[in-house]
């Protein structure tokens, strides 16, 4: 063997070893295509990269289609409104029953503003140590970002809840005008709560209670966000309304949907429980079967 040949083999060999070793070193977040979509997803693959994704298919859901949530509905239009103007806006939480329109209520905020500049990045809340990474990808954009996390909670020691906190709080790496966060929660202060964290408690000799550093700590992350939005479960009537709404929308003959009001109460009693999304179910249902037949 010559020694060309032996030096190209070399040469051969170590560019080999430096790609394997390229594959496995962090790698900078790189900017998707932003026309393709109006929603990206934040993922990682494999090797532990990650990844910006356009959705290529967006929930077509209109603020018009959710009823019973009014009070909550004009809160984030109004915020969101303000976001794309512009003008000064908050991070919003929204927690409470499941089913009630939380998630919904973004995505519909989405389909409206869209138009004007809104954009939508959902993050799992095992992604969010890459926050910063995200957003400096984004700070220079001229659009408007909601960075997303669905079913948001916590449980003792993880390392989004710190990545988190910090960028509510307005670090160096969030302090840029055209990004918010909206999450959802079950859990109003995102964290589990124990019967143990309630010794934590002090009592003053004139009678307050004063909340210790385990309580403390434990809402300090959900008081960071500037705006939180409660929703609450359904009353009966509620329910059949919004059964009522989505067969509608189904296009099921209006004598047919009076009709169908005892079935939805049986599929709630099923199912424990009133909610906008087993109304949407039921709904789903029933417009199939009709269509069946």
């Amino acid at each position: 063997m010559g020694i060309n040949e032996h030096l190209e083999r070399m040469l051969l060999r170590a560019e080999t070893l430096m790609a394997r070793i390229e594959s496995v070193l962090p790698q900078a977040l790189h900017a998707p295509d932003w026309n393709a979509s109006m929603a990206f997803r934040y993922r990682k693959r494999g090797n532990g990269h990650g990844v910006l994704e356009p959705v290529k298919h967006v929930a077509s859901l209109s603020l018009d289609d959710l009823k019973e949530i009014d009070v909550q509905k004009e809160k984030i239009q109004r915020n969101t409104l303000q976001f794309v103007q512009g003008l000064p806006a908050n991070n919003v939480l929204l927690t409470g029953a499941r089913g009630t329109g939380k998630s919904s209520l973004i995505k519909a905020c989405l389909q409206t503003y869209a138009p004007q500049g809104l954009r939508l990045i959902e993050v799992d809340k095992q992604d969010m140590v890459d926050l910063p990474d995200i957003i400096e990808v984004v700070a220079s954009r001229p659009e408007k970002f909601i960075i997303f996390c669905d079913d948001l909670s916590f449980e003792e020691g993880e390392p989004g809840y710190k990545a988190l906190k910090s960028i509510l709080d307005g670090t160096v790496a969030a302090a840029t005008p055209n990004v918010l966060i909206y999450a959802t929660s079950n859990r109003r202060h995102l964290l589990p709560e124990y019967m143990k964290d309630n010794l934590s408690y002090s009592h003053t000799s004139d009678g307050e209670v004063h909340p210790g550093e385990v309580i403390e700590e434990k809402i300090s992350l959900s008081e960071r966000f500037g705006l939180w939005i409660s929703f609450y479960p359904f009353s009966q009537e509620a329910y059949l309304l919004i059964v009522e709404q989505w067969l509608s929308s189904l296009d099921v003959p209006h004598d047919l949907i009076t009709k169908a009001r005892p079935e939805a109460l049986v599929w709630a009693l099923e199912r424990g429980s009133r909610s906008g999304r087993v109304a949407f179910q039921f709904a789903r249902d029933f417009a199939g079967r009709l269509g069946a037949h």
